[in-house]
């Protein structure tokens, strides 16, 4: 009974607050409540069940500046699917590394274009080359993403209780459109 999921008014997931939260939006009015927990409270006067899911009865603009997606290590990664870019294999991080494409000894810069996901050989074989001076390919060019899945995006708690999941899946096909970047290993 610790938790409930906030929608904007638009069904869109905003946030998660513990249950007392929950009930301190319900009772202020400002929410109604979408699902209910198996959860009960009690007082002398009244039992009511724990709000698992509440909407916002008036919407709440969302901050478009917090969907740029951030430049690090984990979203590069997401965006090249754990993919070596020279090989195509797929590989477990720690297998992986990051790739400057024209080599910072070339004046290769740290950016989206430049940095791709390579496995250790590939990257060793590549060396502080271009691709087409190790006679390697890429095999899609590297871009600025606009968005990336949202199973990168933390929620918080770790078990979504079921009540949630149809509300966070609505979310997955909406955030195409971008995503926020709270990464906290940003690249230097």
């Amino acid at each position: 009974m610790s938790h409930a999921l906030v929608l904007n008014a638009t069904f869109e997931p905003l946030q998660i607050v513990t249950w007392q939260r929950a009930m301190q939006l319900l009772f202020q009015g400002k929410v109604e409540v979408v699902e209910e927990s198996d959860h009960e409270i009690r007082t002398v006067r009244f039992s009511m069940k724990v709000p698992a899911v509440l909407r916002l009865l008036t919407y709440v603009p969302l901050n478009r500046k917090k969907q740029i997606v951030r430049f690090s290590r984990s979203n590069i990664f997401v965006r090249d699917a754990n993919k070596c870019q020279y090989c195509g294999h797929k590989f477990n991080k720690s297998h992986l590394t990051l790739d400057h494409v024209i080599p910072v000894v070339q004046k290769g810069e740290k950016n989206w274009e430049n940095i791709v996901t390579a496995c250790k050989p590939c990257n060793q074989k590549k060396g502080g080359r271009t691709p087409a001076q190790a006679g390697m390919a890429l095999i899609k060019k590297p871009r600025r993403p606009m968005w990336l899945p949202a199973t990168t995006v933390a929620m918080g708690v770790a078990v979504t209780p079921d009540r949630w999941k149809i509300y966070l899946k609505l979310e997955r096909q909406n955030i195409q459109e971008g995503i926020t970047g709270d990464e906290s290993d940003d690249i230097d």
